[in-house]
């Protein structure tokens, strides 16, 4: 998906005096994984609040909630597992 590109202080990224439009998938599922449901005003059933499930007890639960919430973004789960190092691999583009 196109959209306003950000920095990595989540700031718009500006090159040149203009606003960098790119593919921007990466960085709606990184917002989506960390938000808490109800920060999107419009969406308020999006966000993972992944920081409050961190030390859940079934890790499974939390691939349940990114994968639910992808899906309702308009992501195919093509892939979403934790790989050996416990980092979660994921390969979900927009339809």
């Amino acid at each position: 998906m196109n959209d306003f590109k950000l920095d990595e202080t989540g700031d718009l990224l500006i090159v040149n005096g203009d606003f960098v439009i790119s593919d921007t998938t990466l960085q709606h599922q990184e917002h989506i994984i960390i938000a808490q449901k109800g920060e999107y005003k419009q969406y308020p059933e999006i966000g993972v609040g992944i920081a409050n499930i961190l030390n859940d007890e079934n890790p499974r639960d939390i691939i349940t909630q990114i994968r639910r919430n992808f899906e309702y973004d308009g992501m195919t789960i093509k892939k979403l597992e934790f790989d050996q190092d416990g980092s979660i691999a994921v390969d979900a583009p927009y339809n």
